[in-house]
């Protein structure tokens, strides 16, 4: 396999990109309902436009997928690795090129992935489109180390999961590294442990950086509206200045020129459209846009031999635990080589879509909890209702909702909206009658309708 990783953007190959872009842009963009002017041409929105829909979907799909999926998570003696194979397993990159020829996910289906999401009630979807190992996931025409020419697959896709997510409503996102492990002109001193699989004593970051520039540009004009740039250091350049180093400004300009739309999360190192905690849920509410982004299992990228997926009980809490605290909740799956996504997380986001059909309402466009205080649970609230995610069932079937001052014209259980809960109201609290086994026992909604916007004691 030939191993190109410098521009060629020269010659016939010029020709080639020019007429590749222009006949690639008209077809998706077309196929889309759209054309590439009217990313150029939409009007500057406020921020609270452009975050609308991100802050009312609450839920997406993460999918970290690539050529480090063929070892499966196991490299020698070791059977924990995963997307960082490349590093932990300490792999130069004329071993892990390897993987390449053998990558060939020929029972990928992209409609299939995406019921799948729609499925589990999820609204957006981040795939990764270059990881760290620098193996890009798409038809980049800056390298031949992508899945169109390094493999024998033959297809792109991320063209394919753009045009299912488009007919299906769903907002396509992409994940790209910032850190490149493989390509020759980024200095291993600024990877990850200094990691690089060729470490070239050369290595020039400016190349680099226009080569993330032009990728960037591929990415924003090839594959329809994109909703979400989700940049990703990984913890590379450590204490150094990523931002100035990388000219993250300039990155950013470029993305809000093609796609006005499109957001930006925080991992540049400048002020960006939303955060991005991972693997751990923030304490409390936050002014400001976060995304907590988290694991089914173990493992970001698919390892054979995790099989430690969480329950659908856990994954629905945390989602009314994050929409509480006015966060979005990014799941994640590891898909396998052959293009199948592992049956325990299939098994776990169906679990999770029949809670989501019933009690959906009571996460999509919510805003964080007014209460000070939930004993039994989480809250979440839109448009004067205070939906109460029960988790511990009052024993004596009466349900404190301690703090709240407004009038309850009615309480209901979300899953039986005909069903009328009485209600006793207090100065400083409201007490809901409940029946007296807890009908879901996942997460039971309660919901409360008052009058005027919420108003607490003590205040949040």
């Amino acid at each position: 396999m030939t191993r190109v990783q410098q521009n060629k953007i020269h010659g016939l190959t010029l020709r080639r990109l020019w007429l590749h872009g222009l006949a690639w842009s008209v077809l998706v963009w077309s196929g889309l309902g759209l054309h590439t002017a009217a990313a150029q041409d939409a009007p500057s929105s406020s921020n609270d436009q452009r975050t609308e829909w991100f802050r009312d979907s609450k839920f997406g799909l993460f999918v970290h997928w690539g050529i480090y999926a063929v070892p499966a998570g196991e490299w020698k003696d070791g059977k924990n690795h995963a997307e960082w194979i490349m590093l932990t397993g300490n792999i130069p990159s004329a071993e892990y090129e390897k993987f390449a020829p053998q990558f060939n996910p020929v029972k990928f289906n992209a409609s299939q992935w995406v019921e799948l999401a729609q499925d589990a009630g999820m609204k957006y979807l981040v795939i990764t489109s270059k990881h760290h190992d620098g193996f890009s996931m798409y038809d980049s025409k800056l390298t031949d180390y992508d899945i169109m020419q390094a493999t024998p697959f033959g297809r792109d896709p991320m063209k394919e999961l753009a045009l299912a997510c488009n007919q299906a409503g769903l907002k396509f996102c992409f994940y790209y590294s910032v850190a490149d492990w493989h390509y020759p002109d980024f200095p291993a001193k600024y990877s990850q442990r200094g990691f690089h699989g060729n470490p070239n004593p050369r290595a020039d970051l400016e190349k680099y950086v226009e080569y993330m520039k032009g990728q960037v540009r591929e990415l924003l004009s090839n594959y329809g509206p994109i909703g979400i740039m989700w940049f990703d250091g990984g913890g590379s350049f450590n204490k150094q200045p990523m931002a100035q180093l990388i000219h993250a400004q300039e990155i950013i300009d470029i993305i809000h020129k093609l796609q006005p739309m499109c957001l930006v999360n925080n991992r540049l190192g400048l002020p960006a459209d939303y955060g991005t905690p991972e693997q751990k849920i923030p304490g409390q509410a936050s002014k400001d846009l976060f995304e907590v982004c988290m694991t089914l299992n173990g493992h970001w990228g698919y390892n054979k031999n995790d099989q430690n997926w969480k329950s659908p009980e856990t994954i629905v809490r945390n989602l009314a635990d994050i929409a509480g605290k006015g966060g979005n909740y990014l799941l994640n799956v590891g898909p396998t080589a052959e293009g199948t996504i592992p049956e325990g997380s299939v098994r776990t986001l169906r679990e999770v879509g029949k809670w989501m059909k019933v009690n959906g309402d009571s996460i999509y466009g919510t805003t964080a909890s007014p209460l000070a205080k939930t004993p039994w649970g989480r809250c979440t609230a839109k448009s004067r209702k205070l939906y109460l995610h029960v988790f511990d069932w009052p024993a004596d079937g009466k349900l404190i909702v301690p703090g709240l001052k407004n009038k309850v014209t009615n309480a209901y259980l979300l899953a039986a909206s005909d069903k009328t809960c009485a209600v006793t109201q207090g100065a400083e609290q409201v007490t809901v009658a409940v029946p007296p086994e807890m009908p879901d026992k996942i997460d039971t909604v309660v919901v409360l309708e008052i009058q005027g916007d919420p108003q607490v004691s003590p205040a949040r």
